[in-house]
Formats: C-alpha cells, structure tokens, sequence
C-alpha cells in the first residue's frame, strides 16, 4: 500500500468514529481554539464531546489549558464543530500530526475554518487585550504538512495562499467587531516552531519583515485547511507584546491570563462571526 492510500484510509477510519460520535449533526464551521481560548467550547448547546484519544490516528494535546477533544454543538443556531485544544510542533508531533484533524475536518465536508489563537504583538500601535485578524502569515517554523507523498494524494501538491486568510470573512469579522464595540486590529501573523518565546533580536527581525504578531501555532494548520479548499478565518489575541517590545519579557502565566480576562469579548466576537457566516 502507498502512503498515500494509506493517508486516505486512516482519515476515513477516523471520520468513521467521528460521524458517529457526532450522532448524525452535520457542522458546517469548525473552530480552533487557542491557548486561553478553550473555554468557548463549554458555550455549545447540545453539545457532544469526542475526545482525541478516541479517534483513530488523532494525537494528543499536552498543552497547557488545551483540554484535547472535538466538541460538536450549536453555537447561537449555527452547528459548529470545535477543537477544543489543538497539536503543537513544540509538543513534538510532526507536521503531518498537526494537519490531520484539519483533514479529518474536511473530509466532514465542513468548508469554512476559523483558526484562534493568542500572540504576543510586534507592532507597537497594538494593546494587550486586542483582537487580531490575520491578514496574512509568515511561516518560519521551517516545516510544510503539504511537503510529503501523502498529501498528493489528497489534493493538487500545488496551490496558491495569495488570500489565504479569506477577504470577505475578514470583512465580516470587521463588522461584527464594530457592532459589538470590540476593538480588533488586522494584520500579518508570523508562525515559530516554540516552545520559547522570540529574542528582541528576533522581533526587530520580524517587525522589519512586516510582521504584526508572532506565536507558535495556525500556520500549518491554515496550509493544510487552503490544501483542502476551505475557506479560512484567523483571528488572534493578543495577550502580550513580544519580547523586547516596550521592555516585555513574555511568560504563559501572562497569556492565559489575558485570556481569561477578554473570555466574554471571544465569545461574542465569535457568535456574531459564526451567525453571519
């Protein structure tokens, strides 16, 4: 057998167990979500919860605060269908690990992603406590999902991420941001491998690239979605400036509390996102 026979045999294994978990719901937008952020998954009504360690060929989330299951659930009359917790390469899964609940999700037939996360902010003109929409990324953590024999298998090895963050989802996220008065910021996201934070070296590197903020997570994820065709929203808070800037010296304890605090500002940024979708 091909890897690549064996790719699409191990994700219909797990769509199997899946579909069946999720008792015949249909979602029809999948939500990542990111450290701090896990909390909205509890928001699902009839919600059905699926644990990584239950379906086939899905790793773990080690992470701090990513409790590491599928939550299928309405959100307002939306079905939606969440990641509670996400892989990590820090947590050393390989970039074929990371895409594949991504591929397992389009294989649901689920064509829009939005991809949550929190980051430290390069750009000085943000605060701590925005809300960013990804208008674009940098992958530095020197890894692709879509570099390996498998992949082509599943779908044209190439492919274009000229707007890969989708204009008419950040438009509407825009939207939704000012109706409810949250302040949100757009920018371009830079990916890192992790697990320790950026140099000030490093950042006066990025900032120079143009990078609005930096984290360790979504970019192979967001490669793995566009491989597939879906249509992506990214949207990131932040939760500390990066290393250096305005004297900052990140820790986690500082993320997740941030998090902690914006939870009701997430919630509804993403319900009203979702309801307009």
């Amino acid at each position: 057998m091909n890897e690549g026979q064996l790719m699409r045999d191990r994700i219909r294994e797990a769509e199997e167990v899946l579909r069946a978990g999720m008792s015949g719901r249909r979602p029809q937008v999948a939500i990542i979500l990111g450290s701090g952020l896990n909390p909205l998954a509890e928001e699902l009504e009839d919600a059905i919860s699926i644990r990584y360690g239950e379906v086939p060929h899905m790793k773990q989330s080690t992470a701090l605060g990513h409790v590491g299951r599928f939550v299928c659930g309405t959100l307002g009359a939306v079905e939606v269908l969440c990641m509670q917790g996400r892989l990590h390469a820090y947590e050393g899964y390989t970039s074929q690990e990371l895409a594949f609940p991504i591929r397992l999700i389009a294989s649901l037939g689920i064509g829009t992603l939005i991809v949550t996360n929190a980051v430290g902010a390069i750009n000085e003109g943000y605060e701590v406590g925005d809300f960013c929409i990804m208008r674009d990324h940098i992958n530095f953590t020197g890894r692709n999902p879509v570099a390996a024999p498998e992949a082509a298998a599943l779908a044209e090895r190439f492919f274009s991420m000229t707007d890969a963050y989708d204009p008419e989802l950040r438009t509407l996220a825009h939207t939704v941001a000012r109706a409810q008065d949250i302040r949100v910021q757009e920018g371009v996201y830079l990916g890192l491998l992790g697990p320790s934070f950026e140099t000030p070296a490093e950042i006066r590197m990025f900032r120079a690239w143009g990078a609005d903020t930096v984290a360790m997570s979504a970019v192979e994820e967001v490669i793995a979605a566009r491989h597939r065709g879906m249509r992506v929203l990214g949207i990131s808070l932040v939760t500390n400036m990066a290393a250096g800037v305005q004297g900052a010296s990140p820790n986690g304890a500082e993320v997740l509390e941030t998090a902690r605090m914006k939870e009701a500002d997430f919630s509804r940024l993403i319900r009203g996102i979702v309801a307009a979708i």
